[in-house]
């Protein structure tokens, strides 16, 4: 008999045939979930659970946490390679930059003529002179007076050193520099020209007690010329190169000569102005220079009465002309009035010639230097104009200096010109072009004095000149030097492909390693006709007669001899027309002393009366 089962279902149970492992993994399995489970719920009831604590990095200073402390680290790292592989591209890949203009001819000519002035100089030579062929010389030059005269510069093809011009080298090699540094930096030469005058005021600084408040005496000159058939050994017999000298060298001194310490005067405030950016080394220069001063203005004469073997080469005409450049360039250099009252002084200004009347009057050398100062006084009294009671004679020397352009232009035939275009400023003597290129000098500087005092014109009689043709005059005479010539020659050696190859130069001539020693021993170099062995760059050479003839002949100084004063007005007019006509003068340096001008008013007419 069976029961009735309503749900339809067996009532038989059915015998599991799971292993106790299983069902002991099946119960665990329940538990895990009922566990979950009863967190859910949990979770529904009490809300979120506890939170994560995050993990910081102690840095020391700082602490932060350590997923930005990665974040960081990796940005920086990221930054590094990115600025390296950046690197690396620009370094690598070739660059295309426009190339500079080509240099004109006067810049290519001025690097040159820059160089002459380091196969010069005497004394230990610095290490990078770029003069192969020179060494140390004359290191005991003073050593028979018992002073040190090392140094310096030799003023030509001899040995000498000269005071008179080698001053007025450097005066007219700052007074280019504080005119255009602009240019001289432009090209790469502002640091090279700045050394060779501190080469020169470092020697002068020895010539005298730069250190006194006073002094009796200047050293004048060191080595000795002699006179014309004289076999005495000295500097102009022997012909020995500077580093083989044997024989004794005598420096000579005066105790009145104000035309050299004036000049010297002039070349120390010049340069002091040229170093304002080193004060120490300015302040010393104006030191002296105010020193030597009043030395030239307590103790009258030429130095050439106590140095009477510079006579024959270097004569000085008289001492007015350089009290007015040296006051003139006192005053800039200090910006002390007693020099500019000296400078304006009508009995001075009389003595020096300056109403004109006189053969060179209006030529521009190292002996005559009016016509440099009145050019560089109407500079001041055009840009500063300091009325009364400087006005009366700076007006004059404004008037003399237009009349003195005039006459430089050869339509005025105040100078003859040669056929081939050499304006004859010494009047046909030997040794031309020292002249011309002060002159040319003068002639484009006073074009650029106009430009900066908006002046497009200057008058000349009844006519006004554009300013252009003073420069296009200078030009011509520069160009002239440089090869426009009826000789086809570059009077600059080095320059061009044809030019001068037996210089009147001692060590040029004698080949390095060669030893001169004996007077005479270097007189089969001086006497042949071979080529120098040693290229003298940058010489400007004396240049040709009248006749614009030129002989290539190394005994004949009036053709072939340089010198340092002529290479120094030509470094001054090269670097003049140097880079077109549209760069003109510093306006400001050379007046950073002076102080402004508030003129006094001129004193009241005398009382009318019937």
């Amino acid at each position: 008999m069976h029961v009735h089962n309503t749900w339809g279902g067996s009532f038989d149970v059915s015998m599991d045939s799971a292993t106790d492992d299983d069902r002991s993994r099946n119960l665990d399995m329940d538990r895990a979930a009922l566990q979950r489970l009863e967190e859910t719920q949990q979770s529904w009831l009490l809300g979120p659970s506890e939170k994560k604590k995050k993990r910081y990095v102690d840095l020391g200073c700082v602490v932060c946490s350590r997923k930005l402390f990665c974040w960081i680290v990796g940005s920086v790292a990221a930054a590094i390679f990115l600025t390296g592989f950046i690197t690396l591209l620009v370094k690598t890949v070739p660059r295309h930059h426009p190339r500079p203009p080509p240099e004109d001819n006067y810049t290519q000519a001025l690097h040159k003529a820059l160089l002459f002035f380091n196969a010069q100089k005497s004394g230990r030579l610095p290490r990078h002179n770029n003069i192969s062929w020179r060494g140390n010389s004359a290191l005991k030059d003073g050593s028979l007076q018992s002073v040190d005269l090392v140094g310096g510069y030799y003023d030509a093809g001899d040995n000498i050193k000269f005071g008179f011009p080698g001053a007025f080298t450097i005066t007219v090699l700052s007074w280019s520099v504080i005119e255009y540094s602009a240019k001289y930096a432009a090209m790469g030469e502002l640091d090279h020209v700045k050394e060779l005058i501190k080469w020169g005021t470092d020697y002068m600084l020895k010539t005298f007690n730069a250190s006194a408040p006073s002094i009796d005496l200047v050293w004048g000159q060191v080595g000795t010329g002699g006179i014309p058939g004289d076999t005495t050994p000295n500097d102009h017999y022997c012909w020995e190169r500077p580093e083989d000298m044997d024989y004794e060298r005598a420096a000579y001194s005066c105790g009145a000569c104000s035309d050299l310490a004036a000049e010297m005067a002039a070349a120390l405030a010049a340069a002091s102005i040229v170093f304002k950016d080193n004060r120490a080394y300015s302040l010393k220069l104006v030191d002296g220079a105010t020193v030597l001063f009043a030395f030239a203005r307590d103790r009258r004469g030429r130095y050439v009465k106590a140095i009477p073997d510079a006579e024959t080469y270097y004569n000085s005409t008289g001492y007015w002309d350089e009290f007015i450049w040296g006051a003139a360039w006192m005053y800039f250099a200090t910006g002390n009035s007693t020099y500019l009252k000296l400078a304006t002084t009508e009995g001075i200004a009389k003595h020096a010639g300056a109403s004109g009347g006189w053969k060179f009057y209006g030529v521009f050398d190292w002996d005559n230097k009016l016509t440099g100062a009145q050019v560089v006084l109407t500079r001041f009294f055009k840009m500063m104009s300091p009325g009364f009671p400087y006005e009366n004679v700076l007006n004059q020397y404004k008037n003399e200096t237009e009349l003195i352009m005039c006459s430089y232009l050869p339509q005025y035939k105040v100078f003859n010109q040669t056929a081939g275009g050499m304006m004859e400023f010494n009047y046909g003597a030997p040794q031309p072009l020292q002249y011309v290129a002060a002159n040319a000098f003068l002639a484009a500087l006073y074009a650029d004095y106009l430009s900066a005092t908006s002046a497009p014109v200057w008058p000349c009689g009844p006519n006004f000149l554009p300013k252009k043709v003073l420069r296009d005059f200078a030009r011509s005479q520069i160009n002239y030097i440089l090869g426009d010539n009826p000789a086809k020659m570059s009077y600059v050696v080095g320059y061009r492909k044809r030019y001068p190859i037996r210089v009147h130069h001692r060590g040029a001539s004698i080949p390095r390693g060669r030893t001169s020693r004996g007077c005479t021993t270097g007189y089969k170099y001086r006497d042949t006709k071979s080529p120098n062995p040693n290229l003298l760059v940058g010489a400007m050479v004396a240049g040709p007669d009248n006749r614009d003839r030129f002989a290539d002949i190394r005994y004949n100084y009036n053709f072939t001899e340089p010198t340092i004063a002529g290479n120094a007005c030509l470094v001054a007019a090269l670097v003049a027309l140097s880079g077109g006509d549209d760069k003109g003068v510093d306006p400001n340096t050379i007046f950073s002393a002076v102080p402004a001008f508030f003129p006094n008013s001129p004193p009241p007419p005398a009382p009318w009366r019937p």
